[in-house]
């Protein structure tokens, strides 16, 4: 006899499934900075990448299982090549690329055998002005939404986003947008109080455990970069010094607490009326 399972509960166990996959990576996120957009994540492979370059203004970047995003990726470019090559170079974008994933993704998702892809991915496209950049985060089930500004994905994300969302504004350099991404990533771990010495789950990030990337808005062609080596360590020397430096100037300026006053059911200090206070 058969054993019969409801669609509904189907779909709940696969995408179950999928996001404690997920939930298992580390925090990624990306940002937009003055000059362009930031993505860093945690990795200390150097050829095993979680960023990579789609197309002339477009980038990605996943968390999961390596193998299948890195199917997802070539897939991707080759989209991108194909349409780029039948039509026109700016008819590939950022959107018309996340809409792909999305479909593909979710036709996966709703194959009735088989699992789901354990992955969240990130499309994130330059334009030539801050108000053209998009970025689309595209998760196992195929939903994909527009994120403003930043994204959190993967991992704790939750957490990520939180830091992230205090620290981000419009306008940042490329020192203070690694700074508050840094700030964010580290954001679990000091939540709950751990340590990389007690837990192993987040050591220090470093120029050497770290993979990062940009969107270089001044690029006129390919504006795909990454960070590493020295030119990465002295980006993040500048910004944990800016850090240090604001959090001494906050509590320079931060103003002395005043003691609170005693409440009236609290018992007199002193002498209620003339005298030298000694009883009689």
């Amino acid at each position: 006899m058969p054993f019969y399972m409801s669609p509904e509960q189907t779909m709940r166990d696969k995408a179950d499934y999928a996001r404690k996959g997920v939930a298992r990576s580390r925090s990624s996120v990306a940002l937009q900075y003055s000059g362009g957009i930031l993505m860093v994540t945690p990795n200390v492979s150097s050829v095993l990448h979680k960023i990579s370059e789609i197309y002339d203004r477009i980038a990605f970047a996943a968390v999961g299982r390596y193998n299948e995003y890195e199917v997802l990726r070539k897939a991707g470019v080759t989209y991108a090549d194909v349409t780029g090559y039948q039509f026109d170079r700016g008819d590939v974008t950022g959107r018309g690329l996340a809409n792909w994933y999305a479909q593909a993704l979710g036709q996966n998702f709703s194959e009735p055998t088989g699992k789901p892809y354990e992955v969240e991915i990130v499309v994130a496209e330059v334009g030539l002005q801050p108000d053209g950049d998009q970025i689309y985060r595209i998760s196992w089930d195929g939903s994909v939404s527009d994120e403003p500004g930043f994204v959190a994905f993967g991992g704790q994300a939750d957490q990520v986003a939180a830091a992230l969302k205090e620290r981000f504004s419009d306008g940042l350099s490329l020192t203070e947008a690694l700074g508050a991404a840094l700030a964010a990533l580290a954001a679990p771990a000091a939540a709950s109080g751990a340590t990389a010495a007690s837990n192993g789950s987040q050591p220090e990030l470093t120029a050497a455990n770290l993979e990062v990337a940009i969107l270089d808005r001044a690029r006129a062609h390919r504006t795909f970069r990454r960070l590493a080596g020295p030119r990465l360590e002295e980006l993040i020397t500048e910004s944990r010094a800016a850090e240090t430096a604001e959090a001494a100037e906050a509590a320079e300026t931060e103003p002395p607490q005043q003691p609170e006053p005693p409440s009236s059911d609290d018992p007199p200090t002193g002498p209620s009326s003339a005298g030298d206070g000694t009883p009689r």
